[in-house]
């Protein structure tokens, strides 16, 4: 369940995440009723898989809708064609539904965290259904910075990660420090001191690979885990819907920074995933977030759900 009492304060610190109006999933409508004037309880959601010598959990944040999807994933799409590739999925072209997904890996060594939802008791629920709590947390990676992906990194004055090392990309910090915005200022700024600040194209850790993907911000980027000869590749939001930006990813997304390199970069990381048939976690992608990339034709693709493929 999501939780309903995120304060004023807190939605304008999502900044660059999709406009939303926050809601609970269905579930919550079973789930025992509260004390008056409380909000329903956020249980938390994980969900495990074994990617060779590597741990690799997806843990939900929340979700959320929006109305108005053309305004966001379809800013050059005709208004005729997106009514339409929403009706052949079976989806309302008036609104959309997302989910904000992180993800944690153990390695043999450490316990890496990538991207940090919104809200750091949320985030605790999920990793309490994962048998784990921040503090165990080794390292936290950023794909960018985005008020959605580094809305955890602080509860209230503190650390919510306080035994973790912070690893971002250095491309992504300059743009915002050059053009802060208050979740960048509020949350990132009083953890740079300590934090490593990579180039986006080096191992960051045994098996853990970060890859330039420009275009959604000036320093988005993505991770390849390899462990035993097996891959995955951790995509943050290079496509930020299961639908519109798989099967249409030259439409513009309102939230890229750069729409014309966020398209190129778009079609070419779903490209590869097809090729390559790389199994992929996306943060916006239906939780569990876990998928494959298949061709859909020229210049499009369609978004596979995991379901029994890693199971032991």
């Amino acid at each position: 369940m999501f939780r309903t009492d995120i304060s004023r304060r807190q939605a304008m610190l999502i900044g660059g995440a999709l406009p939303m109006a926050l809601v609970l999933p269905a579930h919550a409508q079973t789930a025992p009723a509260q004390p008056a004037g409380e909000a329903p309880a956020f249980l938390g959601r994980a969900n495990t898989i074994q990617l060779g010598g590597f741990e690799v959990t997806t843990l939900f944040g929340g979700g959320s809708m929006s109305d108005n999807p053309i305004e966001t994933f379809g800013l050059n799409a005709d208004p005729a064609e997106f009514e339409s590739l929403s009706a052949e999925n079976f989806i309302p072209a008036d609104r959309s539904g997302g989910s904000y997904t992180m993800t944690l890996v153990r390695t043999p060594d450490a316990l890496v965290l990538f991207d940090t939802g919104m809200v750091p008791a949320n985030n605790a629920a999920s990793m309490a259904q994962a048998g784990v709590k921040p503090e165990d947390v080794t390292h936290v990676v950023l794909t960018h910075m985005h008020g959605d992906h580094i809305g955890g990194l602080m509860d209230g004055e503190a650390p919510a990660f306080p035994n973790a090392e912070l690893i971002l990309p250095r491309p992504e910090n300059d743009y915002w420090a050059a053009n802060p915005s208050e979740a960048y200022t509020a949350k990132v700024v009083p953890l740079l001191d300590k934090a490593r600040q990579i180039e986006g194209t080096e191992e960051i850790l045994p098996g853990i690979k970060a890859e330039q993907a420009h275009g959604h911000t000036p320093g988005h980027t993505t991770y390849l885990l390899e462990s035993d000869g097996q891959r995955l590749l951790i995509t943050g939001d290079s496509f930020n819907h299961y639908v519109y930006s798989v099967q249409r990813p030259a439409w513009h997304v309102r939230f890229d920074v750069d729409k014309e390199q966020g398209a190129a970069t778009r079609q070419a990381v779903l490209a590869r995933l097809a090729e390559e048939k790389i199994p992929f976690i996306g943060y916006h992608m239906p939780f569990p977030g876990l998928g494959f990339i298949a061709p859909n034709g020229e210049g499009s693709w369609r978004f596979v759900p995991a379901t029994y493929q890693f199971a032991g």
